[in-house]
């Protein structure tokens, strides 16, 4: 196991649904005395990850790729420690420095300079290795003139610049690393991506890094792991395992029955629905250059709700995890439009000349309230747009070189 860094032996994370696990003893207990000897059905277990072995080696820089709900997160904390599975066993070499929340790990009332100290010492550095690493931890995260102030005062962005910063610069043999970093700047991002492959080319560090952005994925990681539904899909060469999945037909769920989204759940997405624009027929895959109706189906669980403070968006990407544009009332300006069917309330929005090249391309929905989060869910849905007609005269069966979008443009006769 010399060159070994981690080995995962049918590794397995499950969870019961119901209320044990609440936190609260009384309801555990009173729980488990109504349940007896019942055995547990399958419908009341969550099985997260399941089975699933694979082999890091040393100084390999891991990608660690599937669809929202394949278990990635999961898989990280017990990578990290911070939780341990139901079944099998992982072995491993070498300290861990992970970041997996924004923040983890840091007291709000402590200042940047004294939560480099804490962290370091969380993730089990000595204080003389936090001190040779403090100036350039300062540096790299670009915040050296708030370091002396209580990071509760810091915005998202400064909190992972530092707590990136940290997790990079001190001397863990494994780094694990989750999406997290999309809340920097975009060169932000670019720095940290740089100083990911600085630690794998030049420390020897393994690095273990989820991202739904493939080409980063495919230019920082040599192997790459694929989560389905919590279980092992393939393991290996990066650019193969990359094309199985980019390649691989996206499953629409129900988005009402989703359990992966983030908010308070005031307003809630229940459909995103592609019609005709004279509302008469469903659209599976839509054409370049057609009009269309976005049909959005929504459910209040809140008795009063101010419109005027409402913002609806869907962010649209690539295949690559890329934002190619947004769609958003507060961007555009416009009042949200509501009619209501059945409690159901419906809001529409028009598409004028569908832009988009051929593809496929997944939807990110984000409803917001005065500015605090309702419902946000990645990958919503996908769509594929298989014919391009965008300018009447010719039909693209596929995308040659052509990009994502097309311009609405004209060849002008000078003779």
């Amino acid at each position: 196991m010399s060159d070994t860094a981690i080995i995962l032996d049918n590794v397995s994370k499950h969870y019961r649904l119901g209320k044990i696990g609440s936190g609260k003893i009384h309801e555990e207990i009173t729980n488990f005395l109504k349940k007896g000897n019942k055995k547990n059905t399958e419908k009341e277990i969550v099985k997260s990850l399941n089975n699933v072995s694979f082999e890091v080696k040393k100084g390999d820089s891991i990608g660690l790729i599937g669809r929202n709900g394949a278990g990635k997160s999961t898989l990280l904390k017990i990578l990290s420690k911070i939780t341990t599975p139901t079944f099998g066993t992982i072995k491993g070499q070498g300290r861990i420095a992970s970041l997996l929340e924004v923040g983890t790990g840091f007291h709000p009332e402590l200042t940047g300079k004294e939560n480099i100290f804490l962290n370091g010492s969380i993730l089990g550095m000595k204080t003389h290795e936090i001190k040779s690493n403090l100036d350039e931890i300062i540096e790299f995260s670009g915040i050296g003139k708030y370091i002396d102030t209580p990071v509760k005062r810091y915005s998202s962005g400064m909190y992972v610049r530092l707590a990136f910063s940290v997790a990079a610069h001190l001397n863990s043999e494994i780094l694990i690393v989750d999406e997290v970093l999309a809340v920097g700047d975009v060169d932000f991002q670019k720095k940290c991506l740089n100083k990911m492959g600085n630690i794998k080319s030049k420390n020897g560090r393994t690095v273990i890094f989820v991202s739904h952005n493939m080409n980063a994925i495919s230019a920082l990681c040599n192997k790459t792991v694929l989560l389905e539904k919590g279980e092992l899909v393939n393991y290996g060469d990066t650019d193969f395992i990359v094309n199985q999945y980019l390649n691989k037909p996206l499953q629409n769920e129900s988005i009402k029955s989703r359990k992966d989204r983030t908010g308070n759940g005031e307003i809630q997405l229940l459909e995103i629905n592609f019609f005709d624009i004279q509302l008469q027929n469903y659209i599976s895959s839509p054409i370049s250059g057609n009009n269309y109706i976005i049909e959005l189906k929504i459910k209040l669980n809140t008795e009063v709700i101010d419109f005027t403070k409402v913002e609806i968006a869907l962010g649209i990407n690539d295949i690559y995890g890329n934002r190619i544009s947004l769609i958003s009332n507060k961007v555009s300006g416009e009042p949200i439009q509501i009619l209501e069917n059945n409690s159901i309330h419906i809001v529409r929005i028009s598409i004028h000349k569908l832009s988009l090249s051929n593809g496929t391309y997944s939807i990110n929905s984000f409803i917001s309230n005065n500015g605090i989060i309702n419902d946000w869910l990645k990958e919503a849905i996908s769509f594929t747009i298989e014919k391009d007609q965008f300018f009447n005269q010719s039909e693209f069966s596929f995308n040659n070189g052509m990009g994502n979008f097309h311009l609405n443009y004209t060849y002008l006769n000078n003779a």
